[in-house]
């Protein structure tokens, strides 16, 4: 039997564990929150405080472009409505998205879009002189889901409140 194959038994000595949370959360029941970006909105599912990343929805507003940003670690992303892209590397409706860690650019969403994403690390904004604008963390994530109202469940689950 190949060990990538696994199969039920009631005779293991592992048995499953209850989790301390539920697994499941329904994000239609917080607001989009204003992200960081003019023209985009977040939920916070998630946030990862030894790494800086996060896990949320993000929706950007019809011809909105990106000022320019980077990756400290990798996004993963799932494109949920519309599509974006960079120049003519595009992805609509179910396209996966991997932008690599140390990834510098500016995204466009003519249509707008939402998108599950999944940051690996902080992002950072850039200044026009080339100087860091912001870093955002999981950390500030947090705090700007807070101010909306729609942390509690980021909170208790990361034993943060």
């Amino acid at each position: 039997m190949s060990t990538a194959q696994l199969q039920k038994s009631d005779t293991s000595a592992i048995k499953p564990v209850k989790p301390r949370f539920p697994a499941f959360f329904d994000p239609g029941t917080l607001d989009w929150a204003p992200w960081v970006m003019e023209g985009t909105w977040f939920k916070l599912l998630n946030v990862d405080m030894k790494t800086g990343g996060f896990t949320m929805l993000l929706k950007v507003d019809a011809d909105n472009e990106a000022p320019v940003h980077g990756h400290l670690g990798a996004v993963e992303a799932y494109v949920l409505e519309g599509e974006f892209g960079y120049e003519e590397d595009r992805g609509g409706v179910g396209s996966y998205v991997y932008e690599e860690a140390g990834s510098i650019h500016m995204p466009t969403a003519p249509d707008g879009t939402v998108m599950f994403a999944i940051a690996h690390g902080p992002l950072t904004g850039y200044n026009d002189d080339g100087s860091i604008a912001g870093v955002i963390d999981a950390s500030v994530m947090l705090t700007m889901a807070r101010e909306a109202g729609a942390a509690d469940h980021v909170l208790k689950r990361n034993h943060l409140d």
